[in-house]
């Protein structure tokens, strides 16, 4: 059996991830491609625990703790990923560790290279490196409109709330993250369905073809 592929779309709040891991599915199933999503780090019931305390920006906390819970997330949502890639299942999913890397790497100062060390050996070389990896990028202006357009979060959001220098540091780390690991970064100041056909066009068919 053919192993499924691993796709995630990346990039800081509201630049409309979870929007396209939609649109992504919806294309693979018109072309008979099963799949399933994940928006890390919710998943798996252990995960969505997690997330709630990684959400909640009342918990202070460092960004090793960050990293630990994060971590511990993406161990249990890839194990079972894993499974459904075993059948040949699409993962396609909002987020993997390089949010880690620019938020807690860029953003908190954490060591890159432990980030590294530490998501893979808890997930896998697979993890580490997708089949496809996409960077949606939109300046910080038309960025903050969508995030108040969606209202206010039940508890104040541990990252949403920074302030403007560690969103410029986060912003810099997704930079230099496609330049230094070759992601592609997708602006994401158009209307979503042309963000869509230019993921489909220029990088989906390949691994279609593949």
């Amino acid at each position: 059996m053919t192993s499924g592929k691993y796709i995630v779309i990346e990039g800081n709040d509201g630049t409309g991830k979870s929007t396209q891991v939609r649109l992504l599915r919806k294309y693979l199933a018109n072309i008979g491609i099963k799949s399933v999503e994940y928006h890390e780090p919710e998943g798996t019931p252990i995960a969505n625990r997690i997330r709630d305390v990684i959400k909640n920006g009342k918990l202070v906390r460092d960004g090793y703790t960050n990293l630990l819970l994060f971590t511990a997330a993406r161990h249990e949502i890839w194990k079972q990923a894993e499974r459904q890639l075993e059948k040949g299942i699409w993962v396609i999913s909002a987020r993997n560790y390089y949010s880690t890397l620019a938020y807690q790497g860029y953003g908190e100062g954490i060591d890159i290279e432990l980030i590294r060390q530490t998501t893979e050996q808890f997930t896998s070389q697979r993890y580490i490196k997708p089949d496809l990896a996409i960077i949606l990028d939109l300046g910080d202006t038309a960025r903050l409109k969508r995030l108040e357009q969606r209202g206010a979060p039940k508890t104040v959001d541990t990252f949403e709330a920074r302030d403007i220098n560690f969103q410029d540091r986060v912003n810099n780390g997704y930079r230099q993250l496609a330049n230094q690991l070759n992601i592609a970064t997708i602006s994401a100041d158009v209307d979503a369905d042309s963000i869509s056909k230019e993921i489909i066009s220029n990088h989906l068919t390949t691994l279609i073809d593949d």
